[in-house]
């Protein structure tokens, strides 16, 4: 049985998901399936919608954190 998925919303970061989760596409397909990753909520990641890291250039501030 894998882990539940947990997502951590990191200060003036990226989201965090940990545990087991299906990418899937528009009809339901599943593409992937990972166990740990980063997704951007700052809009200037190269690799959208995955973090690389750019919010810190960016000096991204999250709104109310």
């Amino acid at each position: 049985m894998s882990e539940k998925p947990k997502i951590f919303v990191k200060p003036n970061g990226s989201i965090r998901v940990t545990g087991e989760v299906d990418f899937v596409d528009s009809e339901g397909n599943v593409i992937k399936t990972e166990s740990a990753f980063s997704l951007c909520r700052c809009g200037h990641s190269k690799n959208k919608p995955f973090c690389d890291g750019a919010h810190r250039e960016a000096g991204f501030e999250a709104p109310g954190m």
